[in-house]
């Protein structure tokens, strides 16, 4: 927001939100590379991205999981062959409908996938725990309509704590 802009016009103007969401998105594919770092000779960025979806969704048929990452259905198919060729992924028969197949994480792509998390995980809480609480809440907010705007799950929580542990925000000045 330029300093001579009202907070106001700002929050109506989608250019400026389009270019904070670009900056931020910089922000997070750098955290996510760093994150793949250990694994990047068996996993791509875009490779990650499909065993995320298969992670979150359960056993999955191929024109479903192309859908989900949109991508051609040739294109996940030879997604899937890399990341059963490495081990992080296997398909199987629909036990509902034999005509169709279903693809699903292997023990080693679940692990993979907790893994890079959670190093990703960590790095964000490190950037996080630089905002002050009513930033973190403002954040939280914008960053759940956002995701719910383009149909994207809410990532697990991490391990022992809440999806939403915001029981803070009853701390802040405003906040009920």
């Amino acid at each position: 927001m330029r300093e001579s802009e009202s907070p106001v016009r700002a929050m109506d103007d989608v250019d400026a939100v389009t270019q904070a969401v670009l900056t931020a998105s910089r922000l997070l594919v750098a955290v996510s590379a760093r994150s793949l770092a250990e694994v990047e000779e068996r996993v791509t960025l875009p490779q990650f991205r499909m065993l995320v979806v298969l992670a979150t969704r359960g056993a999955t048929k191929l024109v479903t999981l192309a859908e989900q990452l949109q991508v051609a259905p040739s294109t996940a198919m030879r997604m899937v062959d890399r990341l059963i060729a490495a081990g992080l992924a296997d398909r199987h028969a629909n036990p509902h409908s034999r005509r169709e197949t279903l693809l699903q994480l292997t023990a080693e792509g679940r692990r993979t996938v907790e893994s890079v998390t959670a190093r990703r995980r960590t790095e964000i809480a490190a950037i996080v725990e630089r905002l002050t609480p009513v930033q973190r809440l403002a954040l939280v907010e914008a960053l759940n309509a956002f995701n719910k705007a383009g149909a994207e799950p809410l990532a697990p929580a991490a391990e022992g704590t809440q999806a939403h542990p915001l029981g803070w925000t009853g701390d802040l000045p405003g906040v009920p």
